[in-house]
């Protein structure tokens, strides 16, 4: 009995002896790895082991221990494993600290407010982009022209210029006064004659957009605040011509239908004190005037789609005066496609270009 007990104590001493020699082979759990992918800061770090045959590879984190070195691959996120001596630790240094880690201070500079703009530089910038509004997707006013017509052929929409003609007046792309006086009570009569049967624009909708520049010259080439054309002043008398690029806000304009005849468009007077009352005219139509923000351009948009015919835009100057130079155009959806147009114009994307890593 006394042998059977002692031979179990043996047994039992064995098997404690095998287990702690297996505990004592089994290797210890290793720490993981500091994790510096990220500077007090917060920023994401990234740093390079560069390798003696040029290569490298970019890790989050690395440790030598002995002859290996233990890293964390960023492109992979894993913890793998090289043999210390294929590294170049000159070069890996010298990298090290030609890129440190972005430190609070640099954090707080990227975090920073952009410096304010001079208010007086964001108006000058507003005020030259007001120069060339964009009227359709892709499509913005010219800097030359006075005035022009937003058309759509074929679907597409494009800028055609007018010029500004009447049986006075050499034909022009600024902006002439000739007034007239008209008596209201008196019974229509011919006022202006153009030459040919059908004007060379030809729109191909029946609401056509008329814009025209507001201010001379001067007012626009500064960007600055436009100077109007003053139609009312004592120095208009009748018969007088005036030339200004650009119209009068206070103004008044009327689409008039012209009367076709051999060889000629006539356009005859119309009751002025009537437009803006229930009474309609039939051969002149009314239009909404909107003044561009800027104040370089009014948009000029008839009130009534337009039936087929000849047309010209003329200026309202007062309750008894108009102005004899008008911008003549016909409304026909099959003419051909007017000529000297401006079609729109699509910006460019931009494009990044590929640099090579260091």
């Amino acid at each position: 009995m006394k042998r059977r007990f002692a031979g179990c104590r043996w047994a039992g001493a064995v098997v404690l002896a095998a287990c702690a020699a297996a505990c004592a082979a089994q290797p210890a759990p290793q720490q993981p790895l500091p994790d510096v992918s990220k500077t007090s800061a917060g920023a994401p770090h990234r740093t390079r082991l560069i390798l003696k045959d040029g290569s490298y590879q970019i890790v989050m984190s690395y440790q030598i221990k002995g002859k290996i070195v233990s890293y964390v691959s960023a492109e992979r996120g894993e913890v793998e494993e090289l043999p210390a001596d294929l590294v170049d630790w000159d070069a890996t240094h010298k990298w090290e600290k030609q890129h440190p880690p972005a430190d609070e201070s640099d954090a707080a500079q990227q975090q920073a407010p952009p410096p304010a703009i001079d208010p007086e530089l964001l108006k000058e910038e507003a005020d030259r982009a007001a120069l060339t509004p964009e009227v359709a997707p892709d499509l913005k006013l010219p800097e030359l022209d006075s005035v022009l017509a937003l058309d759509y052929f074929q679907g597409a929409p494009e800028l055609v210029p007018l010029v500004q003609s009447s049986g006075e007046l050499n034909h022009t792309t600024g902006h002439n006064i000739l007034k007239l006086a008209l008596n209201p009570h008196a019974a229509s009569h011919q006022i202006v004659q153009l030459k040919g049967v059908e004007s060379p624009v030809q729109m191909h909708v029946a609401a056509p957009v008329i814009y025209l520049r507001v201010g001379d010259d001067s007012g626009i080439s500064h960007g600055g605040t436009p100077l109007v054309v003053d139609t009312h002043g004592a120095g208009s008398a009748p018969g007088a011509n005036k030339d200004s690029s650009g119209g009068s806000a206070d103004s008044g304009y009327v689409m008039v239908r012209a009367d076709v005849r051999t060889d000629a468009r006539v356009l005859a007077s119309f009751n002025i004190g009537a437009l803006g009352s229930t009474k309609t005219q039939e051969d002149v139509v009314e239009t909404a005037s909107e003044l561009l923000p800027g104040g370089h351009w009014m948009k000029i948009t008839p009130k009534r789609p337009l039936d087929f015919g000849e047309y010209a835009l003329m200026e309202v100057i007062s309750e008894k005066e108009i102005n004899l130079g008008v911008w003549d155009f016909g409304v026909h959806p099959v003419a051909p496609e007017n000529r000297d147009v401006i079609k729109p114009q699509p910006r460019r994307p931009v494009t990044l270009e590929h640099r090579n890593p260091e």
